[in-house]
This record gives C-alpha cells, sequence and structure tokens, in this order.
C-alpha cells in the first residue's frame, strides 16, 4: 500500500530456519508446541536450479527473483 516490500524492511520478531527436508516435520512439530511458534510453517525448499537464486510464487501464482537489497539497509532501532 505505501511501496514498501515487506522483505526489505524490518520484521521483527520472526524467524526463518533452513534444515534438512527429513527433520522439518519434527522441527515444525516442536515449533507449535509453543506460544509464539503455533502458527509455524513451511515456507519453501532448498533446490539445485536454478543455482545461486532465491524464487518467490506471489499471491497471483507467478514467480519473482528475490534480489539482494541494493544500497543500504535501514537501521533498525528497538
Amino acid at each position: 500500500m505505501l511501496g514498501f516490500d515487506p522483505l526489505y524492511i524490518a520484521n521483527e520478531g520472526k524467524l526463518v530456519a533452513i534444515v534438512a527436508r527429513e527433520d522439518a516435520e519434527a522441527v515444525l512439530s516442536v515449533m507449535r508446541a509453543t506460544r509464539y511458534g503455533e502458527d509455524a510453517v513451511m515456507i519453501g525448499e532448498v533446490t539445485a536450479e536454478p543455482p545461486g537464486r532465491v524464487l518467490l510464487r506471489t499471491a497471483l501464482g507467478s514467480t519473482r527473483i528475490v534480489d539482494m537489497l541494493a544500497g543500504e539497509m535501514l537501521p533498525r532501532i528497538c
């Protein structure tokens, strides 16, 4: 709405954990058993193709490349 991309602004209180596929369900079960992790979900997977790229599936069903942040990151003041 304001033109800010939520991938590039401060979003405190979130966790992205990269775990082996065979451990994913066990990790999710443990996270979901906690107060702050009850809504934990798997949001993606690591694949060999395309190498060196992070792809995002949009709400419309298309795919886009998630680029590295250009310029300076905004400071996070807590």
